[in-house]
């Protein structure tokens, strides 16, 4: 296994940060690395930030820099390096290339159209083709099918058959490595133990960590925090326009994004630094106080605060 930024493999805890870079940062983006920020401190672990830019189309130039930025200003700084998907591509390289030579990989020539009308789960139509040339997806054979796995905030979750047995692409029919190939194999190298991200990856993350068995590798333990939403399923994000969060103002969306995890910050808080306002957050910080919900909706008032549905 290789590890990056130095040897993090004897660390108990090592968090991460993980946005894409096609867009700035939003309110629900801000309350994923509030939630995994302060569970990294709480259990005196390491917190990275790696950029998942690996989504080529829909990378913006300048987003990455403009996210550091904020969230530095907002006081989350991170532990190593940032890493880029962008700069690893002869690492996920090698490891399809296994996966390949394990016989574990076939090519695809079906549409995102023609598994639509199917009901949108692929039926291993290409499995046994031995299909080969250009514009073809690689899909991963499944023979490590997750039907439960237990979420530290969520409790048990439960994956349907035909999801937990779907054969899932591992490159595009474009040449880009796919998400759930990468994002193993980026947490295997930097040793990572926890993850703490939005309830929207609840399902894949079964995928994730089937793909972690195959690897041979122990899967992060997962906690998935709720969505902020402006109407039930429909989550604040770059692609919906969200707006972006004021780093030059950021005291009122650190508040609130501690409202929305569940905690009770005193309404003086606003008056103060940045640091004396995380000072607050790790003292207050304990799972249990997390809220447990797989979204929230919230909405600005005529002044622009955040609003926070009461559940």
């Amino acid at each position: 296994m290789t590890h990056l930024d130095g040897d993090q493999g004897a660390t108990a805890y090592v968090g991460r940060f993980a946005p894409s870079p096609s867009g700035p940062l939003h309110f629900g983006s801000l309350v994923a690395a509030l939630g995994s920020y302060l569970d990294a401190h709480a259990h005196q672990g390491q917190w990275l930030v790696r950029i998942e830019d690996i989504d080529t189309p829909r990378v913006r130039p300048g987003a990455d820099s403009d996210i550091l930025h904020t969230l530095e200003a907002y006081g989350l700084h991170w532990h190593g390096e940032v890493i880029w998907q962008s700069q690893r591509l002869k690492r996920y390289a090698e490891v399809s290339e296994q996966l390949t030579q394990q016989g574990l990989v076939y090519a695809c020539q079906c549409t995102r159209k023609e598994i639509k009308a199917l009901g949108g789960i692929y039926n291993g139509h290409c499995r046994n083709l031995a299909l080969s040339g250009e514009h073809l997806a690689l899909r991963l054979k499944q023979e490590q099918p997750m039907y439960h796995y237990l979420d530290a905030l969520q409790g048990w979750v439960d994956i349907t058959a035909a999801e937990a047995e779907e054969d899932y692409i591992i490159k595009r029919r474009d040449g880009l490595f796919a998400y759930q190939l990468v994002v193993v194999i980026d947490d295997i190298d930097q040793g990572i133990t926890h993850v703490v991200r939005g309830a929207d990856l609840l399902i894949p993350t079964a995928r994730q960590i089937g793909l972690f068995q195959q690897l041979g590798h122990k899967a992060p333990e997962y906690l998935h925090l709720p969505l902020a939403v402006a109407s039930p399923g429909f989550k604040l994000s770059k692609q919906n326009y969200a707006p972006a969060i004021d780093r030059q103002n950021p005291q009122p969306a650190l508040v609130d994004a501690l409202h929305f995890l569940g905690f009770a910050p005193p309404p003086e808080l606003l008056s103060y630094p940045v640091a004396d306002i995380l000072d607050w957050a790790h003292q207050a910080y304990q799972r249990q106080a997390l809220r447990r919900a797989l979204e929230v909706q919230v909405s600005e008032d005529a002044n622009g605060k955040t609003l926070i549905q009461q559940l």
